[in-house]
């Protein structure tokens, strides 16, 4: 069983950076994907990046590349969103989400399909 533990959410002012962990455990081959997805109410849900269990490979939205980092600690099973230059935009619950599956990276970081998920982190951005 795949399990997601998220951490790092939380109040910053504009410009400022956070650092979002997730935890991962469970994984049975390298054939997975995990991403970090955002969900504001009335909005739907935005993939934010996505990163290659097997090869490091990283995808990001355009709303957030050259801003946001997403990278893993191999030994750790943790995986990072480092936010920089954060903005009211940006606000919202970040889920951690994971597909182990040979096509894991298409499934996840194109289609957006995940059959695993964290709790949520919440990430606000005010003045």
């Amino acid at each position: 069983q795949v399990l997601l533990v998220e951490s790092g959410g939380g109040l910053v002012q504009p410009g400022r950076s956070l650092r979002l962990s997730c935890a991962a455990s469970g994984f049975t081959s390298d054939y997975y994907a995990i991403a970090w997805f955002r969900q504001v109410p009335g909005k739907q849900r935005e993939r934010i990046s996505c990163i290659s269990g097997n090869d490091g490979q990283t995808y990001y939205a355009s709303s957030v590349k050259g801003r946001f980092t997403i990278s893993r600690d191999k030994a750790k099973n943790t995986f990072y969103l480092q936010m920089n230059n954060l903005q009211p935009d940006d606000e919202g619950v970040y889920y951690c989400e994971a597909e182990e599956h040979t096509e894991a990276v298409f499934r996840l970081c194109t289609l957006g399909l995940a059959n695993h998920w964290g709790q949520g982190t919440q990430v606000t951005v005010s003045a």
